[in-house]
């Protein structure tokens, strides 16, 4: 019989702890490096069409000599990705140092609590409102990476209004990627996926509409559901430990009002907006023009303020800062793109997968191809790239397997988009994570049923496109 009067000794729980995004996508990019010593290397043969697009040649597939990663190759790969990325990686910066110059000024605190008493009650209208902004700007603009400085915005507000920072940051990533997924005049998606198979561009767009409609819908019910849930006991957030520790309380503001200045900064922010929507639509601005318009923004916000020049550079700093760790992890998932680009087995994973379609009914032939696509997506995280490499072998064999192209080019449409917000090589959705201040892991969890429901969607669609509206 034990001595009663022994100190009795606990062992400890172990405790799981979410794996930092650095750590997640370095084993994807060793794991990465370990398939191309089983996958062989081969490459399609390439032509430019006359509007300057780099196709792939159907039936030209061959194998090379195997190129696969050495031990340096796994780490040189990250210094690779951040090259190759370098764009999107400084674009993060520049975007968390203006919208951090914007926060300082707290604009939004004196905006909500001007309005709060009118919001009381309603407060669950601020979901469907953005979520269908965002979802209309990424199915007709193709918005997606220029919606993600308005994570910084929208995870304090709804936090503000009673949510949690997963509702602020669903109703960015959740809303845009519904759009650019079930898109009707994508043109970096649909026109250039349209282009290729030979069709006119945007055609189909009753149907298109009539899918991206159901698709929002079932979207933003999904994230109004958890809200809710949330609005009423927020102890039952996914985030509730990490949100008590940000430095966002309702109560503190409820009496603050919008001054002269805050206004301004709040009509500085919407010309910002104006200006990029026009210059994305009429002159095709990119990644450089935006960071552009940023800085001016951040320039006039720092001078209405009054802020003078050190401190509206120190506030720019203070942004980038905590964009560190989202900026970065886009170059380290572009290093297990690296990695199989130069072992050259992108090209034989495509030719395999193919091979896999073209044996089945045509039914079941045109559901496989939202499979394919989606899986080519975590390799390819472009919308375009993935259209150029994917359409010039997906268009000859829909036409061999009775699939029509309109058909093929909607299972590419949707296969790119559910995987953009569930992919564990995109940058673009951990930068949007880190942004946010929201575990990957926890994302997942929280995003894993949504997934299920858009993917059952995303093979309904093609089936019902395939069997009643557009036949072969």
């Amino acid at each position: 019989m034990a001595n009663i009067s022994e100190p009795i000794t606990r062992k400890k729980r172990f405790k799981f702890e979410a794996p930092h995004p650095f750590v997640i996508l370095f084993t994807i990019i060793l794991l990465t490096a370990l398939m191309t010593y089983v996958i062989p290397a081969g490459e399609y043969d390439r032509t430019t069409n006359d509007a300057g697009q780099t196709l792939v040649v159907d039936g030209s597939y061959h194998q090379i000599e195997s190129t696969p990663a050495g031990f340096m190759d796994i780490f040189k790969a990250v210094h690779a990705g951040l090259s190759a990325s370098a764009g999107i990686v400084f674009f993060l910066f520049i975007v968390g140092g203006a919208f951090n110059v914007f926060k300082e000024t707290k604009a939004i605190e004196g905006a909500f609590g001007s309005v709060s008493g009118k919001l009381k009650g309603r407060e669950m209208l601020m979901i469907p409102i953005f979520m269908i902004f965002f979802s209309f700007a990424g199915a007709t603009i193709g918005m997606f990476e220029e919606a993600l400085p308005f994570t910084l915005i929208l995870v304090p507000l709804a936090i503000m209004l009673g949510f949690d920072s997963m509702t602020g940051a669903a109703v960015v990533i959740v809303g845009v990627a519904s759009g650019f997924g079930a898109a009707f005049m994508n043109p970096f998606t649909l026109g250039v996926a349209q282009g290729i198979a030979e069709l006119p561009t945007f055609s189909g767009m009753v149907p298109r509409i009539f899918f991206w409609l159901i698709f929002m819908t079932v979207s933003i019910l999904f994230v109004m559901r958890y809200a809710a849930k949330v609005k009423k006991n927020p102890e039952k957030s996914i985030m509730f430990e990490e949100d008590q520790k940000r430095d966002v309380d309702p109560s503190s503001v409820m009496d603050m009002k919008l001054t002269r200045s805050q206004g301004m900064t709040l009509l500085i922010l919407l010309g910002t907006f104006i200006a990029l929507g026009f210059g994305v639509i009429k002159y095709g601005w990119y990644i450089q023009e935006i960071s552009a318009l940023f800085i001016i923004m951040a320039i006039l916000i720092g001078i209405v303020n009054k802020m003078g020049v050190n401190g509206t550079t120190m506030a720019f700093v203070r942004g980038c800062e905590e964009l560190l760790v989202g900026a970065l992890v886009v170059g380290f998932a572009y290093g297990a793109v690296v990695i199989l680009e130069n072992s050259n087995t992108i090209d034989t994973i495509l030719y395999g997968i193919s091979g896999l379609v073209e044996g089945l009914p045509s039914v079941i032939a045109a559901s496989a191809m939202v499979v394919v696509q989606a899986f080519m997506n975590i390799l390819v995280s472009s919308g375009s790239g993935q259209a150029a490499l994917t359409m010039p072998l997906m268009t000859p064999l829909s036409d061999l397997i009775g699939v029509s192209r309109q058909t093929a080019v909607l299972a590419f449409q949707m296969g790119d988009g559910i995987t953009n917000i569930f992919s564990p090589t995109s940058g673009l959705l951990f930068a949007a994570l880190a942004m946010a201040g929201i575990p990957i892991v926890k994302w997942f969890k929280w995003m894993a049923p949504l997934f299920v429901i858009q993917f059952a969607l995303a093979i309904i669609f093609v089936t019902v496109a395939h069997l009643f509206v557009w036949p072969a």
